[in-house]
């Protein structure tokens, strides 16, 4: 994490290593990553696998490009303005890692989605 630039995803992946839980691990590992490996994913990609009785997790950007056809939970590292806009007018919610880290340090209901 030496070469990491941005203190806010190092605070993050600090917080999540400290947790005992695989999932958080997981995601903190994911969020550790070089940044040509990062994750993106478009809202097409969430609309085929995401579940409205599931939090889907992104660990990285999710991207507008695509429509949302149901009520989703999505948390997130960043998302692009337009993917946010989409989320809330179908109903759904967009949230931050950190703030579904905090509501649910279990990790039950949620999946990864990469």
């Amino acid at each position: 994490m030496r070469n990491k630039d941005n203190p806010v995803l190092v605070s993050l992946v600090e917080t999540l290593m400290k947790t005992q839980k695989p999932i958080w691990r997981k995601v903190a590992y994911e969020l550790s990553r070089p940044r040509r490996q990062k994750v993106e994913v478009n809202l097409s990609k969430l609309d085929d696998y995401a579940d409205e009785d599931v939090t889907v997790l992104v660990p990285g950007k999710v991207l507008g490009a695509g429509m949302v056809s149901k009520k989703i939970t999505v948390a997130a590292f960043s998302f692009s303005g337009s993917a946010k806009r989409i989320i809330s007018e179908m109903g759904g919610k967009a949230l931050t890692i950190e703030s579904l880290h905090k509501s649910n340090p279990d990790g039950r209901g949620i999946v990864i989605l990469k």
